[in-house]
């Protein structure tokens, strides 16, 4: 799963990894914020360094013109 020829090839394996380990284990119908929180334990637990609910800027241009939250940020 790690091609050395893309920067984030690791950290991508182990978040996917994390991901397929929560959906595994709680399996469809929960709501987001279920699966969210199952999530960022299951990144903790592996080692991956993260903020949640992350507040970016949004730009057109040059000009910010608004904001967004994400749930992870690296």
């Amino acid at each position: 799963m790690i091609n050395e020829q893309y920067k984030y090839s690791e950290l991508t394996g182990k978040i996917i990894k994390c991901a397929m380990t929560v959906h595994s284990s709680l399996g469809n119908g929960f709501q987001e914020v279920i699966y969210q929180r199952a999530l960022g334990l299951e990144m903790t637990l592996s080692g991956i360094a993260f903020s949640q609910e992350f507040e970016m800027p949004i730009f057109y241009r040059e000009d910010q013109i608004g904001t967004r939250r994400v749930d992870f940020f690296g």
